[in-house]
């Protein structure tokens, strides 16, 4: 596209939204002195860095241990690691003295926030509202409003990288009655006071995040005097796959499996592998059966209710409150519960990216109108755009359950920082699993694999020539 007034500055790489996963890969790129050095900028649109505000319940831990920060496993050496954040902040005593592997997710927020306000590439306030391509000039034109100020700035870049994260995920049964009274838990936080008053609340959705409500809800029940009721569409609720073996599906290894399965395997295995990524920590479930049993001491059973294999097939507001009909799954049996209030930990879905609507014909989707993503977080491209365009945890149905899970930001952020580079701007490891996912190598085939269809790798029409410079929320 061409006709754009002139540019303000010109990149290497413009970072749009500014998560854990961008926040990486502006932390490498500050690493990456010497001859080359990229000329990057990242931003975002919020007026700060904040990791899921809504949902640091105090007690809370991150599911991964804390060397799955923004560069460690890639560059334990960097300035921007946990270890030098705790020692930049005077905690490297009490932290050994805790002898944590799993932090509190408040403090990875704070350590996320340090990162953001001392890198110089990371500009808040600053909303994207439109990503197009100069022919001509052979860049892209992002363009960029103040939030503050309202004031417009182009820049041009070579490569840009989509890092926007997922947007809550409200069941279209709950379309038009979210509120005060039935919101994402998200908004947890925010609302958690408005629950107070409430006699009959109902919690929609497993995984941890339902869980770990549960237990916030379960702990001020006697308190407040509340029923209590969790409905899960899941056959149980089971605890997250965290054995030694298991947690190889989160390598470089089982990512680079997962890309050569065939579409439709693919498919069928990311809701089956649910427990990877959709289950609860093992801690706490623990937690909320012993307040379970504590609370049945002398024969009286709590005032709870958890249900599995549930769906809510439809809702309405009632002057009484909502109306919530529902389906048990396995029994096929229909049934009604009424209640003050609902929270939905119905999870996360991709987000709509407005700001791309002029790349939108350029852009090679697959038959499900997703992005055709490489193994270097490339999207597929018209041939005529020589720039790269790179996401960041929008690629879970070519690259598996590890797209939005912090273990693999790092890594995936320098993959993607030497690629655009073209040169190893930071040396990744040949093997990181001693799982073997496919054929064993000593093993004889006696069949051809399997094509990988158009879901998958971005072999259309796109190029997977790096743009050279100089030349997982």
């Amino acid at each position: 596209m061409t006709g754009h007034r002139q540019p303000a500055a010109e990149y290497d790489l413009v970072g749009v939204g500014i998560g854990p996963f961008n926040l990486a890969l502006a932390a490498l790129a500050d690493g990456a002195a010497g001859e080359g050095r990229t000329r990057a900028l990242f931003l975002e649109d919020s007026e700060r860095f904040a990791w899921h505000p809504g949902m640091l319940l105090e007690g809370t831990v991150l599911q991964v241990p804390f060397l799955a920060d923004l560069v460690s496993l890639v560059d334990p050496t960097s300035r921007w690691s946990f270890l030098n954040y705790l020692r930049e902040h005077g905690r490297l005593f009490p932290f050994y003295f805790a002898e944590r592997f799993h932090i509190p997710r408040q403090e990875y927020d704070h350590y996320c926030r340090w990162v953001a306000d001392c890198l110089p590439t990371c500009r808040f306030g600053s909303r994207v509202e439109r990503v197009s391509w100069d022919a001509d000039a052979e860049h892209f034109l992002v363009e960029y409003r103040d939030v503050g100020s309202s004031a417009a700035t182009t820049v041009a870049a070579r490569n840009v990288v989509l890092g926007v994260g997922t947007a809550p995920a409200i069941p279209t049964v709950f379309d038009g009655l979210t509120g005060q009274r039935v919101f994402h838990s998200s908004r947890y936080l925010d609302n958690r006071a408005s629950l107070h008053t409430a006699s009959d609340i109902t919690l929609v959705g497993s995984g941890q995040s339902g869980a770990e409500i549960f237990l916030d809800l379960l702990r001020a029940q006697p308190e407040y005097g509340w029923r209590l009721r969790w409905l899960a569409r899941t056959p149980a609720f089971a605890p997250m796959e965290y054995s030694k073996l298991g947690l190889e599906h989160f390598t470089p290894d089982y990512v680079e499996y997962f890309r050569q399965l065939p579409a439709d395997t693919r498919e069928r295995l990311i809701p089956a592998q649910w427990q990877l990524y959709k289950a609860i920590s093992d801690d706490t479930i623990g937690a909320i059966y012993d307040l379970l049993y504590e609370r049945g001491i002398g024969g009286q059973w709590p005032d709870v209710t958890l249900a599995p294999n549930v769906e809510v097939t439809s809702a309405s507001a009632e002057r009484a409150g909502y109306r919530l009909n529902c389906r048990q799954v396995e029994q096929r049996h229909d049934f009604t519960v009424t209640t003050d209030r609902v929270v939905l930990a119905t999870g996360y879905a991709p987000r709509e990216v407005e700001f791309l609507r002029p790349l939108r014909q350029l852009i090679d989707w697959d038959s499900l109108g997703r992005y055709r993503v490489d193994g270097d977080y490339r999207v597929a491209l018209d041939p005529q755009v020589t720039g790269g365009l790179y996401v960041q945890n929008a690629e879970m149905h070519s690259h598996g359950v590890g797209a939005p899970d912090l273990t693999l930001g790092a890594w995936r952020a320098a993959r993607i920082l030497n690629h655009l580079t073209g040169r190893t701007v930071y040396p990744l490891p040949d093997r990181a699993a001693f799982t073997t996912f496919g054929v064993p190598p000593s093993a004889t085939e006696t069949s051809e694999p399997s094509e990988v269809s158009d879901s998958g790798e971005a072999a259309g029409h796109g190029r997977s020539v790096p743009s050279r410079v100089g030349a997982r929320h």
